[in-house]
Protein backbone atom coordinates (compact mmCIF):
# COMPACT_ATOMS: atom_id res chain seq x y z
CA UNK A 1 0.00 0.00 0.00
CA UNK A 2 1.37 3.21 -1.16
CA UNK A 3 1.53 6.37 1.05
CA UNK A 4 -1.98 8.70 0.79
CA UNK A 5 -1.66 12.51 0.69
CA UNK A 6 -4.17 15.10 0.14
CA UNK A 7 -3.57 16.87 -3.09
CA UNK A 8 -2.62 20.09 -1.29
CA UNK A 9 0.19 18.38 0.33
CA UNK A 10 1.72 17.43 -2.72
CA UNK A 11 0.35 20.19 -5.58
CA UNK A 12 0.12 23.76 -6.39
CA UNK A 13 -4.06 24.42 -6.77
CA UNK A 14 -5.37 27.29 -8.15
CA UNK A 15 -9.06 27.88 -8.88
CA UNK A 16 -10.33 29.77 -12.23
CA UNK A 17 -11.78 33.13 -12.28
CA UNK A 18 -13.19 34.34 -15.25
CA UNK A 19 -12.06 38.23 -16.05
CA UNK A 20 -14.56 40.57 -17.28
CA UNK A 21 -15.81 39.90 -20.88
CA UNK A 22 -14.60 43.11 -22.09
CA UNK A 23 -11.65 41.50 -21.63
CA UNK A 24 -12.21 39.04 -23.91
CA UNK A 25 -10.95 38.77 -27.65
CA UNK A 26 -10.84 36.38 -30.38
CA UNK A 27 -7.65 38.49 -32.01
CA UNK A 28 -4.57 36.92 -30.47
CA UNK A 29 -4.72 40.04 -27.92
CA UNK A 30 -2.87 38.93 -24.47
CA UNK A 31 -3.05 35.27 -23.43
CA UNK A 32 -5.51 32.04 -24.57
CA UNK A 33 -8.06 31.83 -21.91
CA UNK A 34 -9.68 28.53 -21.03
CA UNK A 35 -13.07 28.62 -19.40
CA UNK A 36 -14.52 24.79 -19.31
CA UNK A 37 -14.64 21.69 -20.54
CA UNK A 38 -16.16 23.00 -23.74
CA UNK A 39 -12.18 23.78 -24.84
CA UNK A 40 -11.11 20.67 -24.13
CA UNK A 41 -9.08 18.06 -26.69
CA UNK A 42 -8.12 14.80 -26.42
CA UNK A 43 -4.48 15.70 -24.26
CA UNK A 44 -4.72 19.82 -24.82
CA UNK A 45 -7.58 22.33 -25.13
CA UNK A 46 -8.38 24.00 -28.53
CA UNK A 47 -7.71 28.01 -27.94
CA UNK A 48 -10.70 29.72 -29.58
CA UNK A 49 -10.28 32.92 -27.12
CA UNK A 50 -7.61 35.21 -25.67
CA UNK A 51 -8.14 37.34 -22.72
CA UNK A 52 -5.92 40.87 -22.44
CA UNK A 53 -6.47 41.17 -18.88
CA UNK A 54 -5.98 37.66 -16.75
CA UNK A 55 -6.93 37.39 -13.08
CA UNK A 56 -5.51 33.57 -12.63
CA UNK A 57 -3.17 31.91 -14.48
CA UNK A 58 -1.89 28.29 -15.49
CA UNK A 59 1.46 27.19 -16.13
CA UNK A 60 2.71 25.36 -19.36
CA UNK A 61 1.77 21.47 -18.43
CA UNK A 62 -0.23 22.26 -14.91
CA UNK A 63 -3.53 19.79 -14.91
CA UNK A 64 -6.67 21.73 -16.02
CA UNK A 65 -9.43 20.43 -14.19
CA UNK A 66 -13.22 20.55 -14.99
CA UNK A 67 -14.99 21.50 -11.68
CA UNK A 68 -18.37 22.30 -13.10
CA UNK A 69 -20.77 21.32 -15.70
CA UNK A 70 -19.43 18.69 -15.68
CA UNK A 71 -17.32 17.83 -12.94
CA UNK A 72 -13.76 15.50 -13.85
CA UNK A 73 -12.40 15.82 -17.31
CA UNK A 74 -9.17 17.06 -17.44
CA UNK A 75 -6.31 18.19 -20.03
CA UNK A 76 -2.96 19.84 -19.95
CA UNK A 77 -2.31 23.50 -20.17
CA UNK A 78 -0.42 24.51 -23.58
CA UNK A 79 1.16 27.04 -22.34
CA UNK A 80 0.67 30.19 -19.76
CA UNK A 81 -2.82 30.64 -20.13
CA UNK A 82 -5.87 32.55 -18.29
CA UNK A 83 -8.53 29.95 -16.47
CA UNK A 84 -11.85 30.69 -15.36
CA UNK A 85 -13.98 29.48 -13.22
CA UNK A 86 -15.16 26.33 -14.54
CA UNK A 87 -11.54 25.32 -14.41
CA UNK A 88 -8.84 25.03 -12.05
CA UNK A 89 -5.12 24.41 -12.57
CA UNK A 90 -3.28 21.49 -10.76
CA UNK A 91 0.63 21.82 -10.51
CA UNK A 92 1.66 18.78 -8.98
CA UNK A 93 5.30 18.71 -7.00
CA UNK A 94 8.45 16.88 -6.99
CA UNK A 95 7.02 14.10 -5.80
CA UNK A 96 4.71 13.57 -8.28
CA UNK A 97 5.37 12.56 -12.02
CA UNK A 98 3.01 14.84 -14.46
CA UNK A 99 1.36 12.10 -16.19
CA UNK A 100 0.63 9.74 -13.30
CA UNK A 101 -1.41 12.12 -11.75
CA UNK A 102 -2.99 13.15 -15.09
CA UNK A 103 -3.93 9.50 -15.65
CA UNK A 104 -4.97 8.97 -11.61
CA UNK A 105 -7.56 11.92 -12.21
CA UNK A 106 -9.16 10.48 -15.38
CA UNK A 107 -9.12 6.93 -13.38
CA UNK A 108 -11.07 8.77 -10.67
CA UNK A 109 -13.15 10.76 -13.19
CA UNK A 110 -16.16 9.13 -12.13
CA UNK A 111 -15.95 9.32 -8.98
CA UNK A 112 -14.81 12.97 -8.84
CA UNK A 113 -18.02 13.83 -10.78
CA UNK A 114 -20.57 12.09 -8.18
CA UNK A 115 -18.92 14.23 -5.84
CA UNK A 116 -20.38 17.53 -7.47
CA UNK A 117 -23.40 19.28 -6.03
CA UNK A 118 -25.75 21.89 -7.21
CA UNK A 119 -29.08 22.09 -8.37
CA UNK A 120 -28.76 24.14 -11.87
CA UNK A 121 -25.01 22.19 -12.62
CA UNK A 122 -22.97 19.90 -10.29
CA UNK A 123 -19.62 21.69 -9.05
CA UNK A 124 -16.99 21.14 -6.48
CA UNK A 125 -15.32 23.74 -4.80
CA UNK A 126 -11.89 24.42 -4.29
CA UNK A 127 -11.94 22.69 -0.63
CA UNK A 128 -12.59 19.21 -1.68
CA UNK A 129 -9.86 19.67 -4.79
CA UNK A 130 -7.50 20.24 -1.52
CA UNK A 131 -9.00 16.99 -0.04
CA UNK A 132 -9.18 14.73 -2.07
CA UNK A 133 -6.57 11.61 -1.51
CA UNK A 134 -3.46 10.54 -3.46
CA UNK A 135 -1.59 7.34 -3.73
CA UNK A 136 2.45 8.27 -3.89
CA UNK A 137 4.28 5.58 -4.88
CA UNK A 138 8.34 6.05 -5.48
CA UNK A 139 8.83 7.79 -8.58
CA UNK A 140 10.43 4.69 -10.38
CA UNK A 141 7.37 2.97 -9.82
CA UNK A 142 5.14 5.98 -11.17
CA UNK A 143 7.40 6.01 -14.69
CA UNK A 144 7.08 2.49 -14.76
CA UNK A 145 2.70 2.74 -14.12
CA UNK A 146 2.51 5.82 -17.05
CA UNK A 147 4.65 3.79 -19.41
CA UNK A 148 2.49 0.50 -19.11
CA UNK A 149 -0.54 2.54 -19.43
CA UNK A 150 0.86 4.59 -22.53
CA UNK A 151 1.70 0.99 -24.30
CA UNK A 152 -1.67 -0.87 -23.58
CA UNK A 153 -3.16 2.90 -24.71
CA UNK A 154 -0.79 2.69 -28.23
CA UNK A 155 -1.62 -0.81 -28.81
CA UNK A 156 -5.68 0.06 -28.20
CA UNK A 157 -5.53 3.54 -30.43
CA UNK A 158 -3.96 1.35 -32.71
CA UNK A 159 -6.71 -0.64 -32.59
CA UNK A 160 -9.26 1.32 -33.00
CA UNK A 161 -7.57 3.55 -35.97
CA UNK A 162 -7.89 0.13 -37.85
CA UNK A 163 -11.86 0.17 -37.10
CA UNK A 164 -12.04 3.88 -38.12
CA UNK A 165 -10.64 3.33 -41.47
CA UNK A 166 -12.93 -0.05 -41.64
CA UNK A 167 -15.39 2.51 -41.74
CA UNK A 168 -14.52 4.30 -43.41
CA UNK A 169 -13.83 1.35 -46.60
CA UNK A 170 -17.53 0.43 -45.68
CA UNK A 171 -18.61 4.00 -46.40
CA UNK A 172 -16.71 3.72 -49.80
CA UNK A 173 -18.31 0.16 -50.51
CA UNK A 174 -22.02 1.61 -50.11
CA UNK A 175 -21.33 4.25 -52.86
CA UNK A 176 -19.83 1.11 -54.92
CA UNK A 177 -22.86 -0.99 -54.62
CA UNK A 178 -25.13 1.69 -55.79
CA UNK A 179 -23.07 2.32 -58.69
CA UNK A 180 -22.42 -1.14 -59.86
CA UNK A 181 -26.15 -1.95 -59.07
CA UNK A 182 -27.12 1.04 -61.57
CA UNK A 183 -24.52 0.64 -64.22
CA UNK A 184 -26.48 -2.06 -65.35
CA UNK A 185 -29.55 -0.54 -66.48
CA UNK A 186 -27.57 2.43 -68.21
CA UNK A 187 -28.94 1.12 -71.48
CA UNK A 188 -32.44 1.56 -70.61
CA UNK A 189 -34.95 3.99 -71.39
CA UNK A 190 -34.13 7.75 -68.83
CA UNK A 191 -37.08 9.37 -68.12
CA UNK A 192 -37.49 12.63 -66.31
CA UNK A 193 -37.88 11.95 -62.43
CA UNK A 194 -40.98 14.39 -62.79
CA UNK A 195 -42.44 12.22 -65.42
CA UNK A 196 -42.00 8.84 -63.37
CA UNK A 197 -43.51 10.43 -59.77
CA UNK A 198 -46.95 10.72 -59.03
CA UNK A 199 -46.10 14.13 -56.88
CA UNK A 200 -43.05 15.71 -55.68
CA UNK A 201 -43.87 18.53 -53.02
CA UNK A 202 -41.67 20.82 -51.21
CA UNK A 203 -42.25 21.30 -47.82
CA UNK A 204 -43.70 23.93 -46.00
CA UNK A 205 -41.10 27.38 -46.62
CA UNK A 206 -41.64 28.13 -42.62
CA UNK A 207 -40.09 26.70 -39.02
CA UNK A 208 -42.72 24.87 -37.51
CA UNK A 209 -43.75 26.13 -33.54
CA UNK A 210 -41.84 23.27 -31.46
CA UNK A 211 -43.86 21.24 -29.12
CA UNK A 212 -42.82 18.36 -26.03
CA UNK A 213 -45.48 16.05 -27.44
CA UNK A 214 -48.53 15.83 -29.78
CA UNK A 215 -47.60 14.64 -34.15
CA UNK A 216 -44.78 13.17 -35.44
CA UNK A 217 -42.63 16.73 -37.40
CA UNK A 218 -39.97 15.34 -39.33
CA UNK A 219 -36.40 17.26 -39.60
CA UNK A 220 -33.51 16.47 -42.19
CA UNK A 221 -31.66 15.17 -39.27
CA UNK A 222 -33.65 12.17 -39.12
CA UNK A 223 -32.74 11.69 -42.51
CA UNK A 224 -30.11 8.85 -42.80
CA UNK A 225 -29.69 7.34 -46.33
CA UNK A 226 -31.55 4.65 -46.59
CA UNK A 227 -33.73 5.02 -43.53
CA UNK A 228 -35.85 7.23 -41.33
CA UNK A 229 -33.62 7.97 -37.91
CA UNK A 230 -36.60 8.40 -35.37
CA UNK A 231 -34.60 8.04 -31.97
CA UNK A 232 -34.81 12.12 -31.40
CA UNK A 233 -38.52 12.60 -32.45
CA UNK A 234 -39.60 16.37 -32.77
CA UNK A 235 -43.77 17.05 -32.57
CA UNK A 236 -45.74 20.15 -33.14
CA UNK A 237 -49.44 20.08 -32.55
CA UNK A 238 -52.59 18.85 -34.27
CA UNK A 239 -53.33 22.75 -36.13
CA UNK A 240 -49.81 23.29 -36.81
CA UNK A 241 -49.64 18.91 -38.35
CA UNK A 242 -52.34 19.74 -40.20
CA UNK A 243 -51.56 22.88 -41.66
CA UNK A 244 -48.40 21.56 -42.51
CA UNK A 245 -50.03 18.78 -44.32
CA UNK A 246 -52.51 21.16 -46.40
CA UNK A 247 -50.31 20.08 -49.69
CA UNK A 248 -49.76 16.79 -49.40
CA UNK A 249 -50.50 13.95 -46.42
CA UNK A 250 -47.37 11.95 -46.27
CA UNK A 251 -47.72 7.99 -46.19
CA UNK A 252 -45.59 5.20 -45.64
CA UNK A 253 -43.39 4.43 -48.32
CA UNK A 254 -43.09 7.83 -49.81
CA UNK A 255 -39.21 9.22 -50.46
CA UNK A 256 -37.92 12.05 -48.54
CA UNK A 257 -35.30 13.76 -49.92
CA UNK A 258 -32.82 17.04 -47.98
CA UNK A 259 -32.88 19.90 -49.95
CA UNK A 260 -30.68 22.14 -48.30
CA UNK A 261 -27.56 22.59 -45.64
CA UNK A 262 -24.97 20.37 -44.54
CA UNK A 263 -27.17 17.09 -45.12
CA UNK A 264 -28.04 18.16 -48.90
CA UNK A 265 -28.76 15.30 -50.87
CA UNK A 266 -30.12 12.47 -48.66
CA UNK A 267 -32.98 9.90 -49.64
CA UNK A 268 -34.94 8.34 -46.68
CA UNK A 269 -38.80 6.04 -47.43
CA UNK A 270 -41.29 7.02 -44.53
CA UNK A 271 -41.80 3.30 -42.69
CA UNK A 272 -44.90 1.80 -42.36
CA UNK A 273 -47.50 3.12 -39.20
CA UNK A 274 -45.38 6.28 -39.33
CA UNK A 275 -47.53 9.37 -40.35
CA UNK A 276 -45.55 12.68 -40.30
CA UNK A 277 -46.05 16.21 -40.92
CA UNK A 278 -42.76 17.51 -43.19
CA UNK A 279 -40.49 20.45 -41.39
CA UNK A 280 -37.67 22.14 -43.34
CA UNK A 281 -35.50 21.88 -46.33
CA UNK A 282 -36.94 18.45 -47.59
CA UNK A 283 -39.38 17.29 -50.26
CA UNK A 284 -41.37 14.53 -50.46
CA UNK A 285 -41.37 12.42 -53.64
CA UNK A 286 -44.33 9.68 -54.36
CA UNK A 287 -43.56 7.19 -57.40
CA UNK A 288 -45.31 6.29 -59.71
CA UNK A 289 -47.20 3.15 -61.06
CA UNK A 290 -43.77 2.57 -63.45
CA UNK A 291 -41.38 3.32 -60.32
CA UNK A 292 -40.55 1.48 -57.39
CA UNK A 293 -40.15 4.16 -54.71
CA UNK A 294 -37.35 2.17 -52.97
CA UNK A 295 -35.66 1.88 -56.47
CA UNK A 296 -36.02 5.13 -56.48
CA UNK A 297 -34.74 6.20 -53.13
CA UNK A 298 -31.30 4.27 -53.82
CA UNK A 299 -30.86 6.19 -57.06
CA UNK A 300 -31.22 9.10 -55.26
CA UNK A 301 -28.43 7.99 -52.73
CA UNK A 302 -26.24 7.20 -55.77
CA UNK A 303 -22.92 8.77 -56.45
CA UNK A 304 -24.43 9.47 -59.90
CA UNK A 305 -27.13 11.94 -58.47
CA UNK A 306 -25.06 13.56 -55.04
CA UNK A 307 -22.14 14.16 -56.95
CA UNK A 308 -23.90 16.07 -59.89
CA UNK A 309 -26.19 17.77 -57.04
CA UNK A 310 -22.90 18.72 -55.48
CA UNK A 311 -21.15 20.23 -58.75
CA UNK A 312 -24.56 22.07 -59.85
CA UNK A 313 -25.74 23.08 -56.08
CA UNK A 314 -22.82 22.70 -53.79
CA UNK A 315 -21.29 26.39 -53.88
CA UNK A 316 -21.08 28.20 -50.58
CA UNK A 317 -23.15 28.86 -47.47
CA UNK A 318 -26.29 26.98 -47.71
CA UNK A 319 -26.19 25.37 -50.56
CA UNK A 320 -29.72 23.88 -51.78
CA UNK A 321 -31.57 21.92 -54.53
CA UNK A 322 -35.47 23.09 -55.77
CA UNK A 323 -38.21 20.73 -56.31
CA UNK A 324 -37.69 22.19 -60.23
CA UNK A 325 -34.38 20.70 -60.63
CA UNK A 326 -35.21 16.99 -59.18
CA UNK A 327 -38.05 16.76 -61.81
CA UNK A 328 -35.30 17.56 -64.55
CA UNK A 329 -33.32 14.79 -63.47
CA UNK A 330 -33.06 11.54 -65.57
CA UNK A 331 -33.54 8.50 -63.73
CA UNK A 332 -33.15 5.16 -66.09
CA UNK A 333 -36.32 2.87 -65.77
CA UNK A 334 -36.38 -0.98 -66.29
CA UNK A 335 -39.56 -3.14 -65.85
CA UNK A 336 -40.84 -3.27 -62.70
CA UNK A 337 -39.69 -6.87 -61.99
CA UNK A 338 -35.68 -5.68 -62.76
CA UNK A 339 -36.44 -2.59 -60.11
CA UNK A 340 -37.48 -4.57 -57.80
CA UNK A 341 -34.16 -7.43 -58.51
CA UNK A 342 -31.87 -4.22 -58.06
CA UNK A 343 -33.48 -3.28 -54.93
CA UNK A 344 -33.20 -6.50 -53.32
CA UNK A 345 -29.56 -6.62 -54.28
CA UNK A 346 -28.95 -3.73 -53.00
CA UNK A 347 -30.53 -4.16 -49.86
CA UNK A 348 -28.54 -7.57 -49.26
CA UNK A 349 -25.20 -6.00 -49.83
CA UNK A 350 -26.00 -2.97 -47.51
CA UNK A 351 -27.50 -5.30 -45.08
CA UNK A 352 -24.32 -7.11 -44.55
CA UNK A 353 -22.54 -3.47 -44.63
CA UNK A 354 -25.04 -2.47 -41.83
CA UNK A 355 -23.93 -5.68 -39.70
CA UNK A 356 -20.57 -4.92 -39.47
CA UNK A 357 -20.96 -1.78 -39.06
CA UNK A 358 -22.90 -2.89 -36.01
CA UNK A 359 -20.10 -4.71 -35.05
CA UNK A 360 -17.39 -2.21 -35.25
CA UNK A 361 -19.72 0.39 -33.16
CA UNK A 362 -19.92 -1.98 -30.65
CA UNK A 363 -15.95 -3.08 -30.28
CA UNK A 364 -15.16 0.83 -30.81
CA UNK A 365 -17.59 1.86 -27.96
CA UNK A 366 -15.83 -1.49 -25.64
CA UNK A 367 -12.64 0.61 -26.25
CA UNK A 368 -13.72 3.59 -23.95
CA UNK A 369 -14.60 0.65 -21.19
CA UNK A 370 -10.92 -1.04 -21.88
CA UNK A 371 -9.52 2.41 -21.71
CA UNK A 372 -10.83 2.83 -18.00
CA UNK A 373 -10.17 -0.87 -17.71
CA UNK A 374 -6.62 -0.18 -18.22
CA UNK A 375 -6.11 2.67 -15.98
CA UNK A 376 -8.47 0.48 -13.13
CA UNK A 377 -5.48 -2.03 -12.94
CA UNK A 378 -2.97 0.42 -12.96
CA UNK A 379 -3.95 2.36 -9.64
CA UNK A 380 -5.14 -0.79 -7.89
CA UNK A 381 -1.52 -2.61 -8.36
CA UNK A 382 -3.17 -5.61 -10.67
CA UNK A 383 -1.24 -3.95 -14.04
Amino acid sequence: MYPIKKLQDCATIIAGQSPESKYYNSTGEGIPFFQGKADFGELYPKVRVYCSSPNKIAQYNDILLSVRAPVGPTNLSPGTVCIGRGLAAIRPDDSLDLKYLLYYFRYFETQLSAKGTGTTFKAINQKLIKNLEIPIPPLNEQSRIVARIEELFSELDKAVDTLKITKEQLAVYRQAVLVDAFRVVTNSTHLKIGYVCAKIVDCPHSTPKWEKNGKLCLRTTNFKRGYLDLQSPNYVSEETFNDRNRRIIPQPGDVLYSREGSVLGIACTIPSNVYPCLGQRMMLLRSGEKLNNRYLMHYLNSPMVTNHVIATKGGTGSPHINVGDIKEFQIPIPSLEEQSNIVRQIEEQLSSCDNVEKTVDAILTQADAMRQSILKQAFEGTL
